[in-house]
Parts: structure tokens; sequence; C-alpha cells
């Protein structure tokens, strides 16, 4: 059984990414430390596959302490790397946390990987480097614009590390450019479960219809969109979850066709903040409380994939709807407030 360290596996992606991987025959093994999320979703993880992770709560920025992982735990046959702050407005205030949180922590990693001889390595990348895009749907050819913040920035500077390092190495590297993660795990023994303040608009959807949030602010509806509001691609976690694992078998099979591939991963389909809203209101029966405010700077107008590529030569597809994601979502908030 191949084990296969995962990042911020109790993360909102990591941990679904974690089942799925299970599911598939791995053996995962999770780096965590705790700042997002809680050492209770091992539980959730463990009663979809009867199977229990290995978990070692560290930090990454603790060169010592990474080195020191990979020196207890031989056998890791490759890495999929979550785990990194993400919330754009704290990247404005704060860059060098981010620096040193998102680019100095995967230096650490690659550094461990090259010294080991460990050369399937899946970095989790994002839409943002995109900025917003001159044509749609966006193919991985778009050329990446200039970041809107450190927290995108980041994101550009990763994948360009690794691009430089699988040049000179025999390191095999996928970036998975995704879209816009929703939803929860069929089950409900996992899902998004922010601390604070929702960072993202459907567990803020849902902590307005469970009545934690007093109202939903949809920020425009004057751009040039059908409905005046901004438009996302919206991916089920289960569809983002298990690209990751396709991904791995690609570079593990040696299936790749260059050391470092790039991969949209997301629908194909663009949907506006008002058609969320309204799928949410259809999907569960829940009416939402919800106001149009000012735009919000920073936010593009429209943004969604061109999955050609995935679909073809990573030979995977996003399969749910964005009413099984909305429904999904709405049954883990139930769960997670006993309502």
């Amino acid at each position: 059984m191949k084990a296969i360290l995962v990042t911020g596996g109790l993360g909102y992606i990591g941990s679904h990414t974690v089942v799925e991987l299970q599911i598939a025959g791995f053996k995962a093994v999770i780096i965590d430390d705790l700042s997002n999320t809680r050492v209770e979703v091992l539980e959730g993880i463990e009663a979809i596959t009867g199977e229990r992770p290995d978990l070692e709560i560290l930090d990454l920025k603790e060169k010592e302490s990474v080195t020191e992982f990979f020196e207890k735990h031989k056998t890791i046959e490759g890495v999929i790397h979550f785990a990194a702050s993400k919330a754009v407005g704290e990247s404005v205030e704060n860059p060098l946390l981010y620096y040193e949180n998102n680019v100095g922590t995967l230096v650490y990693l690659l550094k461990e990987c090259r010294d080991r001889g460990i050369n399937n390595f899946i970095f989790s990348s994002s839409c943002t480097v995109y900025g917003q895009p001159d044509i749609l749907p966006i193919t991985e050819n778009a050329p990446v614009k200039p970041a809107l913040s450190p927290y995108g920035n980041t994101k550009q500077i990763s994948e360009e590390i690794l691009a430089d390092l699988c040049a000179v190495s025999d390191l095999r590297s996928i970036a998975l450019r995704y879209f816009n993660p929703i939803g929860a795990h069929d089950s409900a023994m996992i899902g998004e479960l922010p601390l604070g303040i929702p960072q993202n608009l459907v567990p803020y959807i849902t902590q307005t219809a469970a009545g934690i949030r007093e109202e939903l602010s949809v920020f425009g509806d004057d751009y040039p969109t059908p409905d005046g509001s901004c438009i996302r691609d919206y991916i089920h976690i289960q569809d983002l979850a298990k690209a990751h694992v396709t991904a791995l078998q690609r570079l593990i099979n040696l299936e790749n066709k260059a050391n470092f591939e790039i991969f949209n991963i997301g629908t194909g389909k663009g949907s506006s903040v008002l058609e969320v809203i309204s799928t949410f209101e259809q999907a569960t029966g829940m009416k939402l409380n919800y106001k149009i405010v000012d735009r919000r700077p920073g936010d593009v107008t429209e943004v969604y994939a061109d999955t050609n590529l995935a679909n073809s030569e990573l030979g995977w597809k996003a399969e749910r709807s964005m009413a099984e994601a909305l429904r999904s979502a709405w049954e883990w908030e139930k769960k997670v407030r006993n309502l």
C-alpha cells in the first residue's frame, strides 16, 4: 500500500481527498497544524472509510520538524500539498505571513522530496492566477495575470518553483488550478467548517439559513452579467477530491506528458451569486435573508473553466450538480448545528 503525505489533510479539501485516497487503496499520512480546522475531522474520515489515517500535528514552517517527519515516515511515495493560508483580505494585511506560510513551507517540503527521491507531487493551486480573464472559458494557456493579492501571488510563485525544480530534477508534479469548491461529503460526516466568519459564499449561505448569520450580503448587482451578480465556476467537493487521486495515479503510473503539468479543475459552467442563492432555496426548501450591497474591491466579474484538457488528458470530469452540492452543504450544516 503506497503511503501518500497529505499536508493540510484535516482541512476542507484535504479531508475529502484523504477519503478518496483511502477508498482508492492508498495509505494517507496527514500533516496539519490545526490552525484552520479541528482534530475531530479525523473521526469523520474514519467513519466514512473504516480506516484512521496517521496524523502528525506539526507546523511546516519549522524546518527541523519537517525533516524529522520524513525521517520517521520513510515509506512516503507522493505528496499532495494543501497546507496554506488562504484568506485574500488577510494576505493583503499581512503579506509576510503568507509568503512564509505558503512559499517557505513549499520549499522545505520540496527539499525533503528531492533529497529522499520522492518524485510525485500534487500542488493545490487556484484559478486566482488568471485574474480577470480576457477570454472565457479559461484554458490552461490563458496568461497568468499580475496577482491582485499576496495570496494569489503565492500560488503563482509556488507554480514557478515547481516548474523550475521539475526542469532540473526527477520531480514529477501536477498543479491543479481549481475554481470554487462547495458542498460536503454525501455522508455528512465531513464538510466545510470555517473557524470564525466564513470567507466563502456557500458556508455563509448555510449559516444564514441556520440562523447563525442574520443576513447574507450579495456584493453588487450591477456587473455586466445576466442578473448583475458575479459569476463563478462552483464544483462539488467530492468531484474535486477525486481529481487529486486521478492526478496522483497519473504520476505514479508515469502517464504524465511533462514533468510539470497544469490542469483546470471546474465544471466548465459559470453560475451567478443570485443563481446559487436561488438553487439553494429550491434544493433545500429554505428561504434566505439576503440583501444587495456595494461591490467588494478586488472581485472579478466572471470566471469559469475550460475543462477539456482535464477531461481528455487527465481522464477526469465533474459529475455532480450544483443542487447536489448545495443540498449536501445544508445537510452538513444541520448535522454540525444539531438542527
